[in-house]
C-alpha cells in the first residue's frame, strides 16, 4: 500500500532521515520505532506531505505522491503526537469542520460523531468546548477525526499519549478491527509492550537510518532478551539500563554524609 524509497531529509547540517526505505502492506500494523531524535516524526511528516524530502520518493497504491495530491490525502487518517486543535470549538463542531474537508455532509458527520463520542465514553463532551477537555479527551477527539472519513491508511504518532488503561485497550481493539477490514496502520509509540502485542512488523531506526526490521519475534530473537522493550534498549545502545537506573537512584538518595 505504502512504499518508501531511499528517503532523506536534512535540517541545515543535521541529517534527520538518511536513505530510509520500507514498505507497508495492506492489512498490516507497521510500527516505526526509535529513540528520541531518530527521525520518526520527520519521516511521518514527509509521508503526510507536510515536509518535502531532499531525495527519495513515496508511493501510495503504486503511484508516486506529490504535495498537491488531494486524493491521496483523503485516504489518510492522522493522529499527531501533539494534540493541536481549535479549542474554541465544541467537539462536534471540530469533527464537522474536519469532516467537511473530506466532503462529508453535516448530517452524516453528526450521525457518525454522536455514535463515536458515545462509544468512546465522551457522549456529553461533543457539545463541550475543547478547551475544557483533558489531554486524554483531546486524544480521543483526534482519534475520531482520523477515522471519520474511512481512510485506507491510518498514521498514529504516539497514539496512546494521555489515555488511561481502559482507553488504550479500546484503541488496540480499534486497530485490530481496522486491519481486519483491510486498512493499514503506521504508528510510533514508546509503549513497547503494546507494540509487541499488536505490530505485524517493526522497523527500528536511529540517526535517520535503519537499525533492524522484522516481526516482533524476529527482533527479540536477535538479542539476548525476551521482550521487545529490552531488545530495543540493546539495539539502540541502552544496554546498561539497570545500572544506570541504580546510579541515578543512588545519586538522588545521597544525603551527603559520606
Amino acid at each position: 500500500m505504502l512504499k518508501i524509497n531511499n528517503l532523506s531529509r536534512s535540517f541545515e547540517k543535521v541529517k534527520a532521515v538518511n536513505g530510509l526505505s520500507f514498505e507497508i502492506k495492506q492489512g498490516e500494523v507497521f510500527a516505526l520505532l526509535g529513540p528520541n531524535g531518530s527521525g520518526k516524526t520527520t519521516t511521518i511528516k514527509m509521508i503526510l506531505s507536510m515536509l518535502k524530502p531532499d531525495s527519495g520518493s513515496i508511493e501510495f497504491l503504486g503511484q508516486t505522491i506529490t504535495p498537491k495530491m488531494n486524493e491521496y490525502k483523503k485516504n489518510i487518517g492522522y493522529v499527531p503526537e501533539q494534540a493541536v486543535v481549535y479549542e474554541n470549538l465544541t467537539g462536534l463542531e471540530y469533527v464537522t469542520f474536519v469532516g467537511n474537508l473530506y466532503d462529508l455532509t453535516d448530517d452524516l458527520l453528526t450521525k457518525k460523531a454522536s455514535k463515536l463520542f458515545s462509544l468512546l465514553e465522551m457522549g456529553n463532551a461533543k457539545d463541550q468546548l475543547i478547551r475544557e477537555y483533558s489531554k486524554g479527551m483531546k486524544q480521543k477527539l483526534l482519534l475520531i477525526t482520523s477515522m471519520i472519513h474511512n481512510p485506507k491508511l491510518l498514521i498514529f504518532d504516539e497514539p496512546f499519549s494521555g489515555l488511561d488503561a481502559n482507553s488504550v485497550a479500546v484503541y488496540k481493539e480499534i486497530i485490530k478491527e481496522q486491519v481486519a477490514s483491510g486498512k493499514s496502520i503506521l504508528f510510533c509509540s514508546h509503549i513497547l509492550d503494546v507494540v509487541e502485542k499488536i505490530a505485524t512488523r517493526i522497523l527500528i531506526i536511529k540517526n535517520g537510518k535503519e537499525l533492524v526490521a522484522g516481526t516482533p519475534d524476529e527482533i527479540i530473537s536477535s538479542t539476548k532478551f525476551d521482550s521487545l522493550e529490552r531488545a530495543f534498549n540493546e539495539l539502540t545502545g541502552q544496554e546498561d539500563v539497570d545500572s544506570k537506573a541504580k546510579e541515578i537512584v543512588d545519586l538522588i538518595t545521597d544525603n551527603g554524609n559520606d
